[in-house]
């Protein structure tokens, strides 16, 4: 498998948001129930065995175009996400639009794989990507691989580059992580502010209605350690996320789990989007980065939390995260002309 060049003439184009949605909160909520693309299921799924016995599902949606040696992508979803989170849906759809064979990632015990793992996935489980990369490599053993996370999912895989270094993990030859949670510790405490209780409660609901699902249908599965349900999110990966994956409380998680300290041994081509606006994650821990000539950082102005809509330009759609994602892919063979009169459709 021989890696594609790097482009280092690739410039970010700026984003410039809707004239809506000028807030922080107003692209997080936008990017999130703004209707988009509709793209029918028609994925082939794969179960990957991992260490512990507990296996998880990859999508597999391959164009009848692709040929082994063409490019194909990992999808990792965030906190609360499946393969079924809208920007899963939408970005996987593009991708095979323009001939790129995507794999989407269920991370352990949710989506289609909520029936196979005892055990909740959690912010540092690089170990579970690496296990996927390599079975993708054995699926199109002669196709580069970039890994792309988006929220948690981002600081998993950065995590992972850090960890993996200039080694090998499958194909994989670059990744990209969208609005990553790169010290877990602070935006945790960012979440407890007054104007983001929300976003705090929503994600605490969401993991505890999964996991007590797990307990329903997979045997062995470890009990929730409490009676009463956690306020914040701190609280449960403290008494539970922490202690049930081996770190015995939140705060020793947060720090062994984080990809910050990892950054500075990333080798491989690798992007960070970020937005100043986010409500969630603190844009000053981007300052306190230390990256490699290898890796690139932009910091968009506006955009929020994986939202990034934006007021008509260039592109097909006011979907600018999802363009920038493909053209950083592709690189030089992307044609973005040609979405203009394919299936993927404009926001009014």
């Amino acid at each position: 498998m021989l890696p594609r060049p790097i482009d280092s003439s690739f410039q970010i184009r700026p984003f410039e948001p809707h004239p809506l949605f000028r807030s922080g909160h107003a692209q997080t909520l936008a990017g999130a129930y703004l209707p988009g693309q509709f793209y029918p299921y028609r994925a082939r799924q794969h179960h990957v065995t991992l260490a512990d016995g507990d296996l998880l599902v990859l999508h597999d949606d391959q164009p009848a175009e692709w040929r082994d040696g063409d490019e194909s992508v990992v999808l990792i979803h965030g906190l609360g996400g499946t393969h079924q989170s809208g920007y899963m849906q939408r970005i996987a759809g593009r991708f095979c639009d323009h001939r790129v064979r995507t794999f989407r990632m269920d991370l352990r015990g949710v989506g289609a794989g909520e029936r196979l793992a005892r055990l909740p996935y959690h912010g540092g489980c690089s170990d579970d990507p690496a296990h996927v990369l390599r079975h993708v490599a054995r699926l199109c053993p002669d196709s580069p691989t970039t890994l792309i996370g988006f929220s948690l999912g981002g600081n998993i895989v950065l995590k992972l580059l850090g960890e993996i270094g200039a080694g090998d993990c499958g194909n994989l030859v670059a990744g990209i992580a969208v609005s990553p949670p790169v010290e877990l510790a602070t935006c945790c405490q960012r979440l407890q502010e007054r104007d983001n209780r929300w976003y705090d409660r929503r994600f605490v609901g969401a993991l505890i209605r999964q996991h007590r699902r797990r307990i329903k249908l997979v045997p062995g599965t470890p009990p929730m350690p409490f009676a009463s349900n956690p306020k914040t999110l701190f609280e449960l990966d403290d008494c539970f996320t922490g202690p049930i994956n081996g770190f015995g409380d939140g705060a020793t998680y947060y720090r062994e789990c984080s990809s910050a300290p990892l950054a500075p041994e990333i080798r491989k081509r690798t992007l960070i989007l970020a937005a100043a606006d986010d409500p969630i994650i603190p844009i000053e821990i981007f300052s306190r980065l230390c990256l490699p000539p290898n890796v690139s950082l932009h910091i968009a102005s506006s955009g929020g939390h994986l939202g990034f809509v934006s007021r008509r330009g260039r592109d097909p759609d006011r979907r600018w995260m999802d363009w920038r994602i493909l053209e950083w892919v592709a690189g030089k063979n992307f044609d973005q002309t040609r979405f203009f009169h394919s299936r993927s459709c404009r926001l009014s």
